[in-house]
């Protein structure tokens, strides 16, 4: 496979990881098994079952879970052939998909923020134009 295409894919690949991956551990979809998980991480009795279970709600670690089945179904190798090329692109994969979805986690908490302030503007404008109509 040619550089080029390997770093077209290094760059597509992890939009899907990341999807997936922040998609199970945050969003609502996903929450009844994600709070059952949080339970489990937080009370089980041995240690493996508490990390097995702290893994879906974790995007950081679970991304490296589905960057695995990621590989396994695409093949994707970076730079060699072989198990080193796996390697690679296993770390490379997992370090961009959480980049994208540090990057959404930024964009989606901006956003937040701005509707946030326009709803206190807004409630501002209410309580002003309310104190305005009881003065008259």
């Amino acid at each position: 496979m040619e550089l080029t295409d390997q770093l077209v894919r290094l760059f597509i690949l992890p939009l899907a990881i990341a999807c997936i991956s922040w998609t199970v551990t945050h969003e609502q979809i996903f929450l009844e098994p994600r709070t059952w998980c949080q339970d489990c991480s937080k009370n089980a009795k041995t240690l493996l079952v508490r990390k097995f279970f702290y893994l879906f709600t974790c995007e950081y670690c679970f991304s490296h879970y589905v960057t695995a089945l990621i590989l396994f179904i695409t093949k994707f190798q970076l730079l060699y052939t072989g198990w080193r090329g796996y390697i690679i692109a296993g770390f490379a994969l997992v370090w961009i998909a959480n980049v994208y979805m540090s990057l959404y986690n930024l964009v989606r908490t901006d956003l937040k923020k701005e509707n946030l302030e326009a709803e206190l503007k807004s409630e501002e404008k209410k309580a002003i134009k309310r104190t305005n109509e009881q003065a008259l």
